[in-house]
């Protein structure tokens, strides 16, 4: 009797495979020869699942950011104004394993994203998605009086947006200077100012 496999649940481990040699080997070494291993799979499973390697590494990244949504909708539901913001904020910086090892894939990419205009479209629509909600959320908390600041909101929502990306940034390149409880509070004390 034939074997019954479960498409969707292998790529999935092709992806989750993707994700953990870019985080430990860096996007470099992802070839699909090191990810066929990592997966415990033949080249050939992955010709049977995706066209080439940029897929793969399309596809993991697309299912990191999916997985990063559902985690935040998770935590704000029920939340509005600066709550949601700094909910929103929080978990986009590496304060703890999980979404250390989501900043390392994500900054993985940027370098390649900057030559592949693939990669480059679904970091921006990302990007731009990530920007809606927090000028959004910026917004509401206007509209509500939370904020003291007058300050232009498409101008804020750029600085929240580089801190995020400064701060992740600053962490995973130098560990000895900032520590995850220094990321945690130079983000609260910036929405503190707010």
């Amino acid at each position: 009797m034939p074997k019954i496999v479960d498409h969707d649940e292998r790529r999935r481990e092709v992806l989750a495979a993707a994700r953990r040699v870019i985080v430990r080997d860096g996007i470099d070494a992802a070839t699909t020869r090191a990810i066929a291993k990592e997966a415990g799979y033949s080249n050939g499973v992955l010709a049977h699942y995706f066209a080439d390697k940029d897929e793969i590494l399309l596809s993991a990244l697309r299912q990191s950011h999916q997985r990063i949504r559902a985690r935040l909708t998770g935590k704000v539901e029920g939340v509005t104004g600066l709550a949601a913001l700094r909910e929103l904020l929080l978990d986009n910086l590496p304060l703890d394993a999980e979404r250390t090892q989501e900043s390392r894939l994500e900054v993985s990419f940027w370098s390649r994203s900057l030559a592949s205009d693939r990669l480059a479209e679904v970091q921006r629509a990302e990007a731009d998605e990530l920007r809606a909600a927090v000028r959004d959320l910026l917004a509401r908390a206007r509209a509500a009086g939370e904020l003291r600041t007058d300050d232009n909101l498409d101008d804020l929502t750029e600085h929240l947006l580089a801190l995020v990306d400064g701060l992740s940034l600053h962490l995973l390149l130098y560990p000895g200077r900032l520590t995850r409880v220094d990321l945690e509070r130079l983000m609260l004390q910036t929405l503190d100012r707010l």
